[in-house]
């Protein structure tokens, strides 16, 4: 299977809430872009947004230049079509953010959570974080969530990587300056303790 279909047969057979990654709200992930960014002209990318409430949330929130990506157009399927008449002041992008051609500079703040850590070979490491350099402003802020050092050691089948906060950190390198990290607990659908890391990094000037 490549990625594309993998994420799609998730995504066909699973609802949003049937999935390990579900959570109601993402109050974590939406507490770091209301610090990082908190005026409403703000342009906002999440990655991997699957079938998340994020963008439910920022819309609330008053933002008003929301890009979502994921591979699965199933997923963001479901995401259009919970949000009714509003998913037409979202930019939807399907795709792999590994090769997607992203807008140089565009964005203020680049939001991950659980992604990065499907990510098992440096090269493709590398490649996130050359898209990351791309597409954030300089002084943007990236937010990404990954899987702690206690966390699984797979997801939906998959390998992942898991991060203490200083390794994470250290992917993406002196470009950036890590402002704050914290690990939380994420409670699945069946109750049972994945353990996430997030970091909140800034992309220094020049």
């Amino acid at each position: 299977m490549t990625n594309r279909s993998h994420w799609e047969d998730v995504y066909q057979h699973k609802t949003a809430d049937q999935v390990s990654w579900y959570a109601p709200h993402l109050q974590t992930s939406l507490a770091y872009i209301q610090a990082a960014s908190s005026s409403p002209t703000s342009s906002i990318l999440d990655i991997g947004g699957g079938e998340s409430t994020l963008v439910d949330d920022l819309l609330d929130s008053g933002y008003a230049s929301i890009a979502v990506n994921d591979i699965s157009e199933k997923a963001l399927a479901v995401c259009r079509e919970r949000l009714g008449s509003r998913a037409s002041r979202v930019h939807w992008l399907e795709g792999d953010v590994l090769e997607m051609d992203l807008p140089v500079n565009q964005f203020d703040v680049w939001h991950d959570r659980a992604v990065f850590h499907f990510l098992t070979e440096p090269s493709q490491r590398a490649r996130y974080v050359e898209q990351v350099m791309h597409a954030l402003k300089e002084g943007g802020w990236a937010i990404v969530g990954s899987f702690g050092a206690n966390g699984p050691t797979q997801c939906s089948g998959l390998p992942v990587q898991r991060y203490t906060a200083e390794s994470l950190h250290s992917q993406f390198g002196d470009a950036f300056e890590l402002m704050e990290h914290k690990s939380e607990h994420h409670l699945t659908p069946w109750g049972s303790s994945q353990e996430f890391v997030y970091c909140l990094c800034r992309k220094r000037a020049g």
